[in-house]
């Protein structure tokens, strides 16, 4: 959540510089290779760099220097050079889902087009769900899909053994819930751990996305009093009033609560699988992943909670050459399964999973392969999310409501009627239905 910020907060001052001058200029005449730079963070950024080695062996008229700004750094960067008709850019950006819809909508020209290029011939390669997303209301390919993260649902098995939890058992969140109490009242564990008091709306997000649903639908109308949304908060709710919720919000409380043993389950997304044998090498087998459970009897489990991209500058020197990179890296399995040995980043191409890494069984996770639950979780499909320019008001919104639900025990439906209103009024959307 850090790397959101207030992105149509930040750029209020400067659209008029962003309209103005955003556009693509001629290629420079030059001597020997192109260069061109990408600007990303660690440790995507590694990744990407060990892919950029490859491609100038077979490209050795293009230089590539892959440079790490980190995160949330690149926002600010990427928005003050927009803000200035798009001078000092990279040639090709790392883009998050929730940043790409703001700087399509606020600076018109700012990304290039990759239709020209050819780009609309990989539509059907990436996850499903992800190519509406790169899509502006013109119908331009404004981006290339690299990461992916479906939804996860990573329990410790020794806890659920502890507490006699079948986690197979565990079809619906109601079903978790139940199961939580079991947890708490045998094992003294949290089901989950929520940040009550700041920002952290991951896992009502997600069970949005579960849903198919989101803060705006796709004419982007407000939803945040939708049926879907006050079935998560409600959900949230009950788990809050059932004390199976850990309050997380003081520093290094989430650390001490997973080191003592007293978090039963992290619902987080695929970079997760990396990130905790990286970070908890201490508690090697004890962990397992599965799907989430479904927010209704018989609904979908899966969801895309987030993705990243490579985009194109639209006043890149080189856009063909930057185009030519992009491609390289994103639509070649060894190319991109290679940015994901290096850089942790979940690949969104799907030709990149018959590679045996996705099915091969980890010690960590009690020999389980851990990868190929995120995989049959793209396969089954997810719907595509619509972030727009307002997500960061939408997400102060929506989390100033979770406060008030968990903290003083608000209504939900009540409490999201007033976040939609206000965030209508903010916005000048229209409430959807």
């Amino acid at each position: 959540m850090n790397r959101r910020s207030l992105l149509s907060l930040a750029v209020t001052g400067a659209l008029a510089l962003g309209a103005a001058a955003c556009g693509g200029s001629g290629p420079a005449a030059q001597a020997g290779p192109v260069k061109i730079t990408v600007w990303s963070w660690k440790p995507a950024s590694a990744g990407l760099a060990a892919v950029a080695k490859d491609f100038e062996q077979a490209h050795p008229n293009i230089k590539v220097t892959v440079q790490d700004i980190g995160n949330p750094a690149i926002w600010d960067k990427i928005t003050i050079g927009m803000a200035a008709g798009g001078k000092g850019l990279a040639d090709v950006m790392h883009i998050g889902v929730d940043y790409l819809p703001g700087y399509l909508e606020k600076f018109p020209g700012g990304l290039a087009d990759l239709r020209k290029f050819g780009a609309d011939k990989h539509k059907d390669a990436f996850a499903k769900g992800l190519w509406p997303t790169v899509t502006g209301k013109d119908g331009g390919v404004y981006a290339m899909p690299w990461e992916v993260n479906p939804q996860g649902f990573f329990y410790r098995s020794d806890i659920f053994d502890k507490a006699g939890v079948d986690p197979a058992s565990i079809k619906t969140w109601d079903d978790a819930i139940e199961a939580g109490k079991k947890i708490k009242e045998k094992t003294g564990a949290y089901l989950i751990g929520l940040k009550a008091s700041v920002v952290d709306m991951d896992f009502f997000q997600a069970l949005l996305q579960q849903q198919g649903a989101f803060y705006f639908d796709g004419q982007g109308n407000v939803t945040l009093n939708a049926a879907p949304a006050v079935q998560a908060m409600s959900l949230i709710k009950k788990m809050n009033d059932a004390g199976i919720v850990a309050d997380i919000s003081g520093e290094g409380t989430w650390k001490q609560l997973v080191s003592a043993g007293k978090l039963a389950v992290l619902p987080w997304p695929a970079w997760a699988v990396s990130y905790l044998e990286e970070d908890r090498a201490d508690q090697k087998g004890k962990w397992r992943v599965m799907q989430p459970p479904a927010v209704t009897q018989g609904g979908k489990r899966a969801a895309i909670v987030n993705a990243t991209y490579l985009s194109v500058s639209g006043t890149s020197p080189h856009p063909q050459e930057a185009y030519t990179f992009v491609e390289y890296a994103l639509t070649r399995p060894e190319a991109i399964n290679k940015a994901f040995r290096e850089g942790g980043v979940f690949p969104a191409l799907t030709a990149a999973y018959a590679d045996p890494m996705f099915t091969k069984p980890s010690d960590f996770y009690g020999g389980q392969p851990a990868l190929k639950t995120f995989v049959d979780s793209l396969t089954e499909g997810a719907d595509a999310t619509y972030y727009s320019g307002d997500y960061a008001r939408a997400l102060k919104i929506a989390s100033d409501a979770q406060t008030k639900v968990l903290l003083k025990g608000a209504d939900p439906a009540a409490a999201l009627t007033e976040a939609a209103q206000q965030l209508a009024q903010q916005t000048g959307r229209k409430l959807a239905g």
